[in-house]
């Protein structure tokens, strides 16, 4: 129970920020920090939880943002009653993609190569068709009013995101103690044993994938109604990908916090480089490259992972005295 406390805890002290500074960078900041961790969480189901490495969850990123921006621009409909369209459409891109991955065995570098494969069909497709606005993309009219899910101020931004964050930290604690949770940390593990204990791998994985579709999509539906824009490059280009499983490498993967400190620790990184060396093209790149490189070699649990083994090394060393 003190972890869902922290939860709240956590949202709540999130949740004053507005209260406590007008600085629009400095929110700016934190909701680019949390939306960060919005897609660490969705790809932390799938390959912290459950071990499936995406390198194309960009896939359902996409498919939510324009489920979101189609249904308004061409269709006419209210944000409010696209958003749960925009997380189904990403729950059921997942539940396509693992049921043709999952039933045929695709797993590790193949499962990866699948994603990133699917994650550039969408993004030549979505290139193709004039209703995704083709090449040039759609731009969602600007409606500034909490009804149309749009805020004149951060301070909307920040809560709508926070709520995303929310529903992603409580999914996640509830896989760290469910039944669902064990069998699917189960076959992360070892598929074989995790089968012959009776666990049903296809179903488990094929739930995984549609969960962590949905919070993906809900980044991609957060993202147009934040910048009124999108196009196949943005929905459906590496960038994306990259960003989703960064946060959990850098945090600590199948963890709780994981996600989020990753996210806080690349973003802090962002605005320390662009301080130092302006706005400079690619500069944050190489910087999140060279921070990936050094966690992979030394910290291959992630920064949660460093605390978890000092907390050991401490214990041993008071029962050792």
């Amino acid at each position: 129970m003190k972890e869902l406390a922290g939860i709240f805890v956590f949202c709540a002290l999130v949740a004053l920020a507005p209260l406590l500074t007008s600085s629009g960078s400095m929110l700016n900041l934190i909701i680019m920090t949390l939306y960060a961790a919005l897609l660490g969480q969705a790809w932390n189901i799938l390959g912290g939880f459950g071990g499936q490495f995406s390198f194309g969850h960009a896939v359902f990123f996409g498919s939510g943002a324009y489920a979101m921006a189609v249904l308004q621009v061409k269709f006419g409909w209210n944000a409010w009653a696209a958003l749960p369209v925009a997380l189904a459409l990403g729950s059921a891109v997942g539940a396509f993609i693992g049921a043709l991955s999952f039933r045929y065995g695709l797993k590790g570098s193949y499962f990866a190569l699948v994603t990133l494969a699917f994650a550039e069909v969408f993004r030549i497709l979505s290139n193709t068709f004039d209703f995704t606005g083709a090449g040039v993309g759609l731009m969602v009219p600007l409606k500034e009013s909490a009804a149309d899910l749009q805020f004149t101020g951060k301070a909307g931004y920040l809560y709508l995101i926070l709520a995303f964050v929310l529903a992603g930290l409580l999914l996640t604690w509830w896989l760290k103690r469910s039944r669902y949770g064990a069998w699917l940390q189960a076959v992360r593990d070892n598929e074989d044993s995790a089968a012959a204990l009776g666990v049903n791998v296809f179903r488990v994985k094929l739930a995984a994938i549609m969960m962590s579709g949905a919070l993906m999509a809900a980044g991609g539906a957060f993202y147009v109604q934040l910048f009124h824009y999108i196009d196949p490059h943005l929905a459906y280009g590496p960038a994306v990908s990259v960003e989703a499983l960064l946060g959990p490498i850098i945090g600590g993967m199948g963890t709780l916090w994981g996600p989020l400190l990753g996210a806080a620790v690349l973003h802090g990184l962002g605005e320390f480089t662009r301080g130092v060396m302006g706005d400079v093209p690619g500069v944050n790149l190489m910087a999140y490259g060279v921070v990936l490189i050094l966690m992979v070699t030394f910290l291959p649990q992630g920064i949660i992972g460093l605390f978890r083994r000092k907390a050991r090394d401490d214990k041993k060393g008071d029962s050792g005295a």
